[in-house]
């Protein structure tokens, strides 16, 4: 068997033109086509129709989480226009009490026209709840080749991180669409379900849900579970190098209520994944889990999964053990919920542990999810792939569906 870390992206590329690529979502969320791929065989349908295509024993589990207005646009003394894109949070260090914080926090930003800011802080004035609030951004230190240091300050009391980038930030949907943003991006570039905010690009494959698709899972005795994991702007980053071995994948927040593991531990039902976020939290609690049971007394902090840490040689424990782990550690230490980071890379080769369905949509050439959809379905994502693009499926983000089921 081939080394994964050999794995060429040049293998994984297709022809994809600038028109298969949905600029804006259908009308109707559940409208979009469906592309089904169940035994090998491949048909289509319309995501309204999902509940008849999943099987009777299906346990979906979707990402709730909730994308943040995270692009926030300064204009100097000089004209020059700064834009700041708030990556993750340091200061506080998780998502819940940043958005809750007043007077001051600290994120890892991208900092667009950079050169233009040597030095000083930037000032907005802006109006929330019929306040006046000032907004300061000055400079801290760099993180990494891009990221920056920012912090944030303003003079408002009661005034909220979450309300200052409800009031003054800017959604931010993907390169990829070369257009601005729009006001419509507000509510189509969300799940219905999305709750905990966080994330800096939407978990697409949930966008396609409405009430009526959830109600026909609820007559078809589908149950439905939530985790969440915050997307980050890696998600975008493209595969530069010859082989996966020099790619470096980005981190993501992952956080895990002990009752969907509790459920989770218990079920004999087939686990369908909303989304490859979905995928990766969901196979990066089998290697948390066998942490636990090596080291049950371990700092949070080196529960993170690492890149290649599924291609090492390791005990092969069942996932029950493992999630029942992760359950155990959290009554031990009085947690009601999981929370720890993945660096999880999943490529042909990799051993699915949880998941045995993914309703994803149809991702780039050349790309880490194209090669996550390989990994689940083998050489057969070409023959998807072909299909969609002979019958007028729509591309990425706002583009189509599929529900990709290798086995019956």
């Amino acid at each position: 068997m081939q080394n994964p870390k050999d794995i060429r992206i040049d293998d994984y590329d297709y022809p994809l033109s600038g028109e298969r690529i949905a600029k804006f979502p259908v009308a109707r969320r559940d409208a979009s086509k469906l592309l089904l791929y169940r035994n090998g065989e491949i048909a289509e349908s319309t995501f309204r129709s999902l509940a008849d295509y999943l099987p009777d024993d299906t346990l979906l589990v979707c990402n709730n989480t909730r994308v943040i207005q995270a692009r926030l646009h300064f204009r100097k003394p000089t004209g020059a226009l700064i834009e700041i894109f708030c990556l993750e949070p340091l200061s506080p260090c998780d998502y819940l009490s940043v958005f809750q914080t007043t007077g001051r926090c600290v994120w890892s930003c991208l900092v667009g026209n950079l050169s233009k800011w040597k030095q000083g802080a930037l000032v907005r004035t802006l109006t929330i709840d019929g306040r006046e609030v000032t907004l300061t951004a000055e400079r801290g230190a760099t993180h990494g080749s891009q990221a920056h240091e920012i912090i944030f300050s303003w003079d408002d009391a009661e005034t909220t991180f979450a309300a200052l980038l409800e009031s003054f930030g800017e959604l931010p949907i993907p390169p990829y669409l070369h257009r601005e943003a729009e006001e419509s991006d507000k509510t189509t570039y969300q799940t219905v379900y999305s709750r905990i905010e966080g994330s800096v690009a939407a978990p697409t494959a949930g966008l396609h849900f409405t009430p009526e698709v959830f109600d026909a899972l609820q007559k078809r005795g589908i149950p439905r579970l939530e985790l969440t994991l915050h997307v980050g702007a890696g998600t975008f980053k493209p595969v530069k190098s010859d082989t996966i071995a020099d790619h470096e994948m980005h981190l993501e927040y992952i956080s895990v209520p002990r009752d969907t593991l509790r459920t989770l531990a218990a079920t004999d039902r087939r686990i369908v994944a909303v989304g490859t976020t979905s995928v990766r939290t969901l196979e990066s609690l089998y290697y948390i889990g066998c942490r636990l049971i090596s080291s049950p007394d371990v700092a949070p902090e080196e529960l993170v999964v690492a890149q290649w840490q599924p291609y090492e040689p390791a005990p092969d424990i069942p996932v029950r053990e493992t999630l029942q782990a992760i359950v155990d550690y959290l009554d031990r230490k009085r947690l009601d919920r999981l929370v720890s980071a993945t660096r999880i890379i999943i490529v042909p080769g990799y051993r699915y542990r949880l998941v045995r369905g993914l309703i994803t949509n149809f991702h780039q050439p050349r790309s880490t999810l194209l090669l996550l959809v390989s990994a689940f379905i083998g050489n057969d994502w070409r023959r998807v792939y072909d299909y969609a693009l002979a019958h007028d499926f729509r591309f990425l983000s706002y583009g189509d569906s599929s529900l990709l089921l290798p086995s019956l």
